[in-house]
């Protein structure tokens, strides 16, 4: 079986190492360069995406941001999944809105604002304080802005404005403000027969807009709502292949913030932590197979390394810690990799978290740090 994956960055990457096993051969597309590249060597294969295509058994995607005339061209084959509709989805969010809204399932008040009377017109709808969100091409806290007060109102426009005017196609999506108590997600897997499997929720950190730590978490509440949520946005889309649902917890109900429509950043923990992980899943998924497991099986959080190219060896040296380089040029912020810490139960893996804030430093992992020091204030 052979699987086309449009881009060829670290989730590429994965797919191929969790492929491999079950004799699924993976090659990725390069959309900005057009060449069809191994994704792990990154040794060029060939060129041009009818070639790819005509290759290929499956064809999927490892992004959102992909150019809509690809999308058609990969459609029109029979061969690309979960759908064009799935990733358009998770690209704009005009299109999401709807999708959630059509899956019945919670997300913040929202308006639509191409002009500046749209955006008064979002004011008075939404309410302040609101957060602003491109509507395209916006990621890692990129293309936001936050309305806090009515004196902010035209400094922000102008910047929106601006982005605006950008593309034709682009808007902002602006949405009320939600006082959430944490963050969390959920990465799940829906098969070419309707089968579905997820994973247990994770609790995930951000710094300054951007995934610093995630950590599996059991809360029989919460999982049940976003395994109805789940259900009903991949029924919808009549999905397939793994899908992830950000959502906010505000005081134990679940509202939906975005989805992606692929794996996902905050499922690396299944690596290690789960039966199957989530790069297998999707592979399973869009080649027709049965499902794996999606049991934990370990206690794991996964750290993202951010702008860094290195780790102090001892890291190697610890127990139930798990190094994933994606072979990156070093780039202040860029993701260059993650690590996966596991444990047997909760209280090892507080300890193997707090062990590794002894050896990474704060600036560079600061949700490592922050988290053992709430342990420390705990004691």
């Amino acid at each position: 079986m052979h699987v086309l994956v449009l881009g060829a960055g670290q989730l590429a990457r994965m797919m191929s190492l969790a492929g491999a096993p079950l004799n699924i051969e993976i090659s990725a597309y390069d959309v900005g360069s057009e060449t069809i590249v191994h994704p792990l060597t990154q040794t060029v294969l060939g060129k041009g995406l009818e070639n790819a295509i005509a290759k290929a058994d499956v064809i999927t995607a490892e992004f959102e941001h992909i150019p809509h005339d690809i999308l058609a061209i990969c459609e029109q084959s029979g061969k690309f999944l979960p759908s064009a509709q799935a990733i358009k989805a998770g690209g704009d969010r005009r299109i999401e809105k709807t999708l959630l809204d059509d899956a019945g399932v919670r997300n913040a008040k929202y308006y639509v604002i191409q002009t500046r009377e749209d955006f008064d017109l979002a004011i008075e709808h939404v309410g302040i304080p609101m957060v602003l969100k491109s509507a395209l091409g916006g990621y890692d806290g990129k293309g936001q802005w936050r309305l806090k007060q009515l004196d902010q109102v035209e400094a922000i426009w102008a910047e929106m404005a601006a982005c605006i005017a950008e593309t034709e196609t682009q808007a902002i999506v602006a949405e009320e403000f939600v006082p959430f108590s944490r963050e969390v997600s959920l990465v799940g897997a829906r098969g070419k027969d309707g089968s579905v499997a997820v994973y247990p929720l994770a609790e995930n950190v951000h710094t300054d807009g951007v995934l610093s730590l995630s950590t599996a978490i059991s809360d029989i509440e919460l999982q049940q709502q976003a395994n109805e949520m789940f259900t009903a946005v991949a029924e919808t889309l009549d999905y397939v292949g793994v899908l992830a649902l950000e959502f906010f917890d505000v005081d134990g109900a679940l509202l939906v913030n975005e989805i992606a429509p692929r794996v996902h950043n905050s499922g690396h923990w299944t690596q290690q932590g789960a039966e199957t992980c989530q790069f297998e899943n999707h592979l399973r998924a869009v080649c027709g197979l049965p499902l794996g497991s999606t049991k934990l099986i370990r206690e794991t959080s996964m750290i993202n390394i951010l702008g860094e190219d290195s780790v102090p060896n001892s890291v190697l040296e610890m127990a139930g810690c798990h190094i994933h380089w994606y072979g990156k040029e070093k780039r202040p912020g860029r993701k260059m990799g993650h690590i996966n810490v596991c444990g047997d139960y909760s209280g090892e893996l507080q300890r193997n978290l707090c062990a590794l804030a002894d050896v990474l430093d704060e600036q560079a992992f600061p949700a490592v740090h922050q988290f053992a020091a709430s342990v420390l204030s705990d004691q």
